[in-house]
């Protein structure tokens, strides 16, 4: 059985300061709570120190929302895997939809991440999903189909055990639209065919496959139980410490 990871996309919010409260506030919620299943925040850059440092001797993890293709040198702006790693970084995210759409972010370039991310020793999230009208088209699968295969292609499936999948429904990001457990379970079982026809059963069976989009504790019980929903990636429910306690609660009871 897959552990579950209830995963935080904070996107631009909390500076230092109010990263390292709300982180404290998190590791308290969890208090004397034998948490099982894996938790992971990813906070803008600046605040990726102040968060590892508060959740030091935690349960919690701590990702990056974004990450060069280059090593070192002059890219303005640009953070590096290994400038990741060394602020206490475990994950990256890599092809959010935000990205793609606001950064022009194509296929071909988070295939190229998310080989750096796992080349240098870090875990990936590749983000992938569909808009609305693609969904409303029919044309949904397609779409997917071409996301994950972008980098499965690329990737050897020697990296399974460090490689995440996280479907969010472009239409339902920040929205308060949730796909139904039904679209939810419909869209993680064809992500999870296509792993298999190119990695193969086995492996495809290890990657986790996370639902984001407006996840929070009041669908997290529904979404959760499907059988090819390992976990969330959650944006607004993951800046209360209280909300994304109650979501990792039922994850826990599941």
């Amino acid at each position: 059985m897959r552990t579950l990871l209830i995963a935080g996309n904070w996107k631009m919010n909390a500076g230092p300061t109010e990263a390292k409260e709300l982180a404290e506030s998190m590791v308290a919620a969890r208090e004397g709570k034998d948490d099982s299943q894996d938790l992971l925040i990813c906070p803008p850059f600046i605040s990726i120190p102040a968060v590892a440092e508060a959740f030091s001797g935690s349960n919690f993890k701590v990702g990056a929302q974004n990450v060069s293709t280059e090593d070192n040198g002059a890219y303005t702006g640009e953070i590096s895997t290994s400038m990741l790693k060394d602020a206490g970084c475990e994950y990256v995210i890599v092809g959010h939809s935000e990205r793609r759409e606001y950064y022009h972010e194509d296929d071909s370039l988070v295939a190229e991440k998310a080989l750096k991310v796992l080349k240098d020793g870090l875990k990936v999230i590749v983000c992938v999903g569909e808009k609305l009208e693609e969904r409303k088209s029919g044309n949904h699968e397609k779409v997917v189909k071409n996301q994950v295969e972008a980098v499965i292609k690329q990737v050897d499936k020697s990296n399974a055990d460090n490689f995440v999948i996280a479907y969010e429904p472009v239409w339902a990001i920040g929205t308060g639209e949730t796909a139904t457990p039904e679209q939810a379970q419909e869209m993680h079982a064809f992500i999870r065919g296509l792993l298999s026809e190119v990695w193969g059963d086995d492996e495809a069976e290890k990657i986790r496959i996370l639902y984001g989009g407006s996840m929070k504790p009041g669908n997290a019980d529904e979404l959760l139980s499907q059988k090819d929903v390992d976990g969330g990636l959650i944006g607004g429910a993951s800046l209360k410490a209280d909300s994304f306690s109650g979501i990792i609660d039922i994850a826990e009871s599941i």
